[in-house]
């Protein structure tokens, strides 16, 4: 079986605010994002992961992940999560 990217959201339960990345292993790096080891997230936990694609290309999951980071990419996931986002 290929090794996958995984482009990934996490929403913080202190801010609200989304956080969106990509990784070659998904478990890990959640498990770092919460323990406070990414620079970027360290002061906005917990987290939670709310959304995650699987690419089949490093290229590919960078490229999801500018997407997904861009004002077409977040009314992307507003859509996508509607019904979780509305609770």
């Amino acid at each position: 079986m290929e090794e996958f990217y995984f482009t990934y959201v996490l929403k913080s339960l202190s801010d609200g605010k989304f956080y969106t990345g990509y990784t070659k292993n998904l478990k890990l790096r959640f498990e770092q994002h919460n323990n406070g080891l990414v620079e970027s997230t360290k002061n906005r936990r917990p987290l939670i992961l709310i959304y995650y694609e699987a690419c089949l290309s490093q290229a590919d999951a960078i490229h999801r992940e500018k997407y997904l980071k861009s004002f077409y990419g977040k009314m992307f996931l507003h859509n996508r999560l509607k019904s979780y986002l509305t609770v």
